[in-house]
């Protein structure tokens, strides 16, 4: 019988513990996002082919996989944040009261907004230095090859934009955990 509680929770596409409009849009993006990774795959098949049938290897096919494979990477914790399929220690989380699942829930959010602002410090350093040369010029950063694509800017201001919208995420995490209502009775692990 438990086993038919859990079916309508996996049956919505694994969303059901979004928890704001920015969870939502970034959950929604997600799904188009995912699509890069067969535009990754066909460049690599599209490179194999060229490669080894016709014996003309391109030189843009491995950096734009690579550039594709580590910009889904990157979004990757966004998603995690949105869906709330972040790590967390369900032993702890699932053994206490809904007033104490709040705590721990303002408790984790406050340590994670200070987790995310430094990193959006060292973000922000990083992506300027890939954008600009010493003397303040605009300028994105290459990859030094022939072909010398701005990837590694383009990847560096990525790391910037995710950490900036997870800490806006966890913001309104906190919000909604200050806000939630602890009166309700609890509800067994995994329902919402």
């Amino acid at each position: 019988m438990a086993d038919e509680v859990d079916i309508p929770a996996a049956a919505d596409g694994g969303d059901s513990e979004i928890r704001s409009p920015l969870d939502r849009a970034v959950a929604g993006l997600s799904k188009a996002l995912a699509w890069a990774i067969f535009l990754a795959f066909g460049v690599t098949v599209f490179e194999v082919i060229s490669r080894y049938v016709f014996d003309r290897p391109t030189f843009w096919a491995h950096e734009t996989t690579t550039f594709l494979i580590a910009a889904i990477f990157l979004v990757g914790g966004p998603i995690a944040l949105a869906r709330d399929k972040h790590i967390r220690v369900r032993m702890i989380y699932d053994a206490v009261s809904p007033k104490g699942r709040r705590m721990l829930d303002i408790i984790n959010s406050l340590i994670a907004m200070v987790f995310f602002a430094g990193l959006a410090y060292a973000g922000w350093i990083m992506s300027w230095k890939a954008t600009h040369t010493p003397s303040g010029e605009f300028r994105l950063e290459g990859t030094g090859t022939s072909w010398n694509p701005p990837t590694p800017a383009l990847l560096k201001m990525l790391v910037l934009v995710c950490v900036v919208l997870m800490f806006v995420q966890t913001l309104l995490h906190l919000i909604e955990a200050i806000r939630r209502d602890v009166s309700a009775p609890a509800k067994p692990a995994g329902e919402k």
